[in-house]
């Protein structure tokens, strides 16, 4: 049985009571490379280069403090020439050069790129959008998933690579290969649309079981033989049934990660024949940014969480979403050490408009990734391309060479990295959770809802921004997660709410936690359909509210807030809320909920539960979240300047060390005493942080 069949059983096991596997599974401990310092390294693309530039290349690296280098990601054309034969000496000497400087190898699968004879051969192979375009070459990912012919070829090149490099001693980590899901994740071919069947049958059992989950009833869409289902092309609606797009997505999740795990076990069975089977294996992810791929499910199969981040360029705040890809990095892998796989020096190549970082916003970057977590950050790449589709893409070495001052700036990260050696291993502590699920990611954007502006991200954007700005530190948990140690809770969006979700999260508020939920969570459960007897549904008790209606507001409304005059406004969503055992915060001042409670709060067993029933202005919901962080005990900082980026990181010693980030233009101060790890700058009391500056104190 396949893994993507195993997990369609499961789901429909744990669907119908029966116990299954954790829903949201975590590594116990993360192996980790074996480096006497934190990762410091790059992509390298050798190939592009002429021989006589990779020894300069070395002895660059050397100078830079490079330690780690992820190499073959786009090799296959050049290790597999031709179908069966494989060159695999140019690959042995770029090992043995690095090898031999003290270069450490994480070495990669190459197979997000297909050679161009592999695509002439097989051209079914090539992936099918929802229209029915078949996708073309010259570019990456240009596969289906599911053809048994790319299969079974990414199965052979990983057998190749690992039986020659397994006993290595320069290849510390595997790494299959490149962002999974990006930029191709879904295909509906007819083998695609054979493999979702085949997905549905283990899922559901029979047919009865399928219509019930899918209320087929609804138009009329009955199906009495399997092979009447297609994957869910478009149709002449805005989309189609929502449960079989749902079920789709969960069905491209699972089978990509099938694709990583067969590489993943070519791979284990040749290091462990080796005697080397400690070395570990992951792959590089989007995390936040693939809305394709449930990453819980993906955390329990790699050996470490390894995570490719490029900031949102024009974003003027864009290092708090930078923060918030750092933390969930964190808590995908769960909570101990995970690598920053792939950044930039400074600008991509491939966004509307491409800034570039200004000086000392590189090293802000990279360290704010260490100061939550990673210990290492790579680049992607090491040198700057000459031709191809990112030859725009910022480089170790660009395409100025080493007179630049982003070479100046490379060689100084890589010896900041060097001086920081003593936080590998240490952890970051938080004292809040947001929880984050793709299930309700997925079918929270399909059509027919209520209003065009129910935007996931936005939202747990929206309250991580708030709780970064008053230096609460955050992890990120799936919703059926053990919470027991986080003293408040937050779900900016949990539309899709399965009961034992619910139940997770009444436990959780019974046993003294303090919880917010924003609005139109808990509203259905695993099949998309509505929890009956009124809003928000599975949450209705343990927020002690009923809402009858939701009333969404038009797009240029803003309407106040308030508790007897208007403190805040808010846009988008309001609804008409009820008190049941709940009260109310703050009312609506006006608009179609006049005079209605808009945030309420219920305490339930030894804890309280909030509620936030409409999108606050920031200022507001800052406010909302101080007065429940009061009831959890959480320190709220609202006077330190909120430019200033505050994380602890933890040894097992009690060590702590002191990230202070200062992302504004004036010189900052924090109370605290220690050693600067960067400077050797001792501080009793205050520790001063010039503008755009980082201290990283050891604290006495």
């Amino acid at each position: 049985m396949t893994l993507q069949v195993e997990r369609a059983a499961a789901a429909g096991r744990a669907a119908d009571g029966a116990t299954g596997p954790a829903a949201s599974p975590r590594p116990s401990a993360a192996r980790w490379p074996r480096l006497d310092a934190l990762a410091y390294g790059a992509d390298y693309n050798p190939e592009q280069w002429p021989q006589e530039v990779w020894v300069e290349d070395v002895a660059l690296m050397r100078e830079a403090g490079v330690n780690l280098i992820s190499l073959g990601i786009f090799s296959w054309a050049l290790l597999e020439p031709e179908p069966g034969r494989f060159e695999f000496g140019w690959l042995d000497r770029v090992v043995g050069l690095l090898h031999e400087a003290g270069i450490a190898v994480d070495l990669a699968t190459p197979t997000a790129a297909a050679p161009a004879w592999f695509l002439a051969r097989y051209p079914h192979v090539r992936p099918v959008t929802r229209e029915g375009v078949v996708l073309g070459g010259s570019a990456r990912q240009t596969y289906c998933p599911h053809a048994s012919e790319y299969r079974a070829a990414c199965r052979q090149i990983a057998e190749q690579l690992a039986a020659r490099y397994a006993a290595h001693p320069a290849v510390v980590m595997w790494h299959v290969h490149n962002e999974y899901g990006a930029p191709t994740a879904e295909c509906y071919c007819a083998v695609s649309a054979a493999a979702f069947r085949d997905w549905l049958r283990a899922r559901y059992g029979s047919l009865d079981a399928l219509n019930a989950a899918w209320t087929t009833s609804f138009w009329g869409q009955q199906y009495s033989d399997w092979e009447q289902i297609d994957a869910p092309r478009r149709a002449p609606m805005a989309d189609v049934n929502p449960t079989h797009r749902l079920d789709f997505q969960r069905f491209t999740s699972d089978s990509l990660l099938e694709l990583y795990t067969a590489e993943r076990d070519v791979i284990r069975a040749q290091t462990t024949a080796a005697g080397r089977a400690e070395v570990p294996i992951t792959t590089n992810l989007q995390l936040i940014n693939c809305k394709s791929l449930d990453f819980w499910a993906w955390a329990a199969q790699t050996d470490l969480a390894a995570n490719d981040h490029y900031l949102s360029a024009e974003r003027p705040d864009n290092h708090i979403e930078l923060a918030l890809c750092a933390d969930f990095t964190r808590s995908v892998g769960g909570g101990g050490p995970w690598l920053l796989m792939e950044h930039s020096t400074s600008a991509v190549s491939w966004q509307p408009r491409n800034l570039a970082k200004r000086p000392g916003e590189m090293r802000r970057n990279s360290l704010a990734h260490v100061a939550r977590g990673a210990d290492g950050a790579l680049f992607f790449q090491w040198r700057a391309s000459r031709g191809g589709g990112e030859k725009f893409h910022s480089a170790m070495v660009p395409h100025g060479g080493t007179r630049s001052r982003i070479w100046r700036e490379v060689v100084s990260l890589g010896a900041d990295l060097a001086a920081l050696r003593p936080l590998q291993g240490s952890t970051t502590v938080a004292d809040a959770a947001l929880l984050w699920d793709w299930e309700s990611w997925w079918a929270l954007e399909h059509a027919f809802r209520p209003s065009v502006d129910l935007e996931f991200k936005e939202r747990q954007l929206a309250y991580y921004e708030a709780l970064w700005r008053a230096h609460v530190g955050v992890d990120f948990a799936h919703p059926s997660a053990d919470l027991s140690q986080y003293r408040m809770v937050v779900v900016p969006q949990m539309y899709l709410c399965r009961e034992e979700w619910a139940e997770n999260l009444r436990r959780y508020v019974r046993g003294g936690g303090t919880l917010v939920v924003s609005y139109f969570s808990g509203i259905v459960d695993e099949h998309d359909s509505v929890h009956l007897g009124g809003y928000p549904g599975a949450l209705r008790d343990l927020l002690g509210v009923l809402v009858e209606e939701f009333l969404p507001l038009r797009a240029d409304w803003t309407i106040g807030l308030g508790g007897g005059e208007t403190i805040g406004t808010a846009t988008v969503w309001a609804e008409d809320v009820e008190l049941r055992g709940a009260e109310a915060v703050l009312t609506y001042a006006d608009g179609p909920a006049e005079g209605k409670p808009a945030v309420t709060r219920h305490p339930y067993g030894d804890g309280h539960a909030w509620y936030v029933s409409t999108r606050p202005d920031a200022e507001t919901l800052r406010e909302i979240l101080r007065l429940a962080a009061a009831d959890a005990g959480v320190t709220f900082d609202t006077e330190t300047p909120d430019t200033l980026e505050l994380v602890r990181r933890k040894a097992s010693d009690d060590t702590s060390y002191l990230f202070a980030i200062n992302h504004g233009q004036q010189e900052a101060a924090v109370a605290a005493s220690g050693v600067d790890l960067l400077t050797g700058e001792a501080f009793i009391g205050s520790v001063r942080i010039p503008a755009g500056s980082v201290r990283i104190v050891r604290e006495a």
